[in-house]
């Protein structure tokens, strides 16, 4: 299954990443990286395995960072959306499609 990240789905990711690098290191940023690739990797073999949300995406939380990863799987692909920090900025990224 194919799999499409928004592209400011991509900026949330790349945010995220520098910030881990910035305060932490670049370990830190590369283990968020790696996170990030095997939520996606799940979610191609298990596209409905996020819990639902409305209209019609899911979230995915990440095991070890507090983010969730947001998508609308189809037929065809799963699109990322947001990859959104659990505590910060409630309903951020809600009008992506």
């Amino acid at each position: 299954m194919n799999v499409t990240i928004h592209p400011e789905a991509e900026q949330d990711l790349h945010e995220a990443a520098e910030f881990y690098e910035q305060k932490g290191s670049s370990l830190v940023a590369g283990r968020f990286i790696g996170e990030f690739k095997r939520l996606v990797s799940l979610l191609r073999e298990y596209p409905q395995i996020g819990s639902p949300r409305s209209g019609g995406r899911r979230g995915l939380s990440m095991k070890v960072f507090p983010y969730t990863v947001i998508y609308r799987a189809t037929a065809q692909e799963i699109i990322v959306l947001v990859v959104k920090h659990d505590r910060r900025r409630p309903g951020y990224g809600s009008q992506r499609k």
